[in-house]
């Protein structure tokens, strides 16, 4: 039985793993060269960075209500909308592909699938927990983190691809990838013989496994004053983190790199996620998945306080090198975090949520960063950075050390 046990969790996490991998794969393709696509295309800068903030604030916007549909029982649930999401990838880069160069048609679509590419991925977490307690055995972290590795295979490779052979590569990749995620997905059955399961996760105050739902966002907001305070500090924490990435190739630049260092500091963050993620199982059996926050919440600081006194690329690389602690923590932590305190018709949302606040901190960065930078330079930005994401640290403490993580009510139902 053990042996069975365990062929049948390795052939779920592998399946999921996959999945995992295809999306970030498209998520490279998608979001990391979505200025590569359409500058090419004919776009300017300001209109990059308007179609990008559009498809990002329409984004925050819709996540939670499409989680809030999914998570009340009824014909959507989680697989039904990755497979929408992934045939709406699959049309529309199939469509970019054959219409003429009209910058209206391309401002429309590419804003669809930037939207929609970034709207499931919530969605993939909850998919995860939802078949966990439904008996398979999915390890989490691992397919995360290697979905991860994915992204930073992809980064490390395509560059040189779409420079020989033109950013219409960037659509093969996306079609093939929706293709083989379509496959995936559909085969990705939930087993009906095996009865719902507890998850090994403990909740942190109250029980998960209760059918209260809020729906509306005040009701929500009443239900997990921890986890809402929490979203502000998430997206002072993604501010910052945008900031460094959106304005990576500025900041290596500035110490003498290139092209180059670009590609060797975005690999080195991505990889370096791997092992984190794939280790958090056994982590949160020693440190919960709150105190873990807070510890991402002060990498994500010290990640960019580096930054402000970085005098060359030695040091560049050891600020991204906080990766380890920062983002590669706090992925994982969020959604074990909403995993073990929610109550099982909240948990969508509550993915939803933190990707929303994750896309409002990176809309607040794309606004700001640029404006600051180009008036009062690089120091001041970063100082900004700093400044923000130090408030953020001291918004997560107050949030998971001082609030309830679940209302006395809902914990009493």
């Amino acid at each position: 039985m053990k042996d069975r046990s365990d062929s049948s969790g390795f052939i779920w996490t592998l399946r999921y793993t996959l999945l995992n991998s295809a999306y970030f794969v498209a998520f490279c393709t998608i979001h990391a060269y979505a200025a590569v696509y359409l500058l090419a295309n004919g776009f300017s800068n300001t209109e990059v960075g308007i179609l990008l903030a559009v498809a990002n604030i329409i984004s925050a916007v819709f996540q939670p209500i499409i989680a809030g549909m999914i998570d009340r029982p009824g014909p959507l649930t989680n697989r039904i909308f990755i497979m929408f999401s992934v045939a709406v990838i699959f049309f529309g880069s199939v469509v970019l592909l054959i219409i003429p160069c009209n910058k209206a048609a391309v401002f429309i679509i590419y804003a669809l699938i930037y939207m929609i590419q970034f709207a499931y991925q919530p969605v993939m977490t909850a998919l995860c927990f939802e078949y966990q307690k439904a008996g398979c055995s999915i390890y989490y972290g691992l397919a995360r983190g290697l979905g991860s590795a994915s992204f930073a295979v992809t980064a490390a490779i395509i560059g040189g691809v779409v420079a020989r052979n033109g950013e219409s590569v960037l659509l093969y990749v996306n079609i093939v990838t929706m293709l083989i995620s379509a496959v995936l997905i559909i085969t990705f059955i939930k087993p009906r013989n095996e009865k719902d399961t507890e998850t090994d996760t403990r909740v942190i105050e109250g029980d998960a496994s209760s059918g209260t739902i809020h729906n509306s966002f005040k009701s929500f907001v009443q239900a997990y004053p921890a986890f809402t305070v929490f979203l502000i500090a998430t997206v002072c924490f993604f501010f910052a983190h945008n900031m460094i990435n959106d304005f990576m190739i500025q900041i290596i630049r500035n110490l003498g790199g290139g092209e180059t260092e670009l590609g060797y500091a975005n690999f080195l963050q991505a990889i370096l996620e791997l092992p984190v993620m794939a280790l958090i199982g056994l982590v949160l059996k020693k440190i919960s998945a709150d105190k873990l926050l807070i510890v991402s919440g002060f990498a994500f600081f010290v990640k960019i306080l580096i930054l402000l006194f970085t005098f060359n690329m030695a040091m560049m690389y050891l600020s991204q090198s906080f990766q380890l602690f920062a983002y590669a923590v706090f992925i994982p932590a969020a959604a074990y975090y909403v995993n073990s305190t929610m109550s099982e018709y909240d948990q969508v949302k509550g993915q939803a949520y933190v990707t929303s606040a994750i896309t409002i901190g990176g809309v607040f960065s794309n606004l700001i960063s640029g404006v600051i930078l180009d008036n009062s330079g690089m120091k001041t930005m970063l100082m900004t950075g700093t400044a923000v994401c130090a408030v953020g640290v001291l918004i997560a403490y107050f949030a998971m050390v001082k609030l309830p993580h679940v209302r006395k009510e809902d914990m009493m139902m």
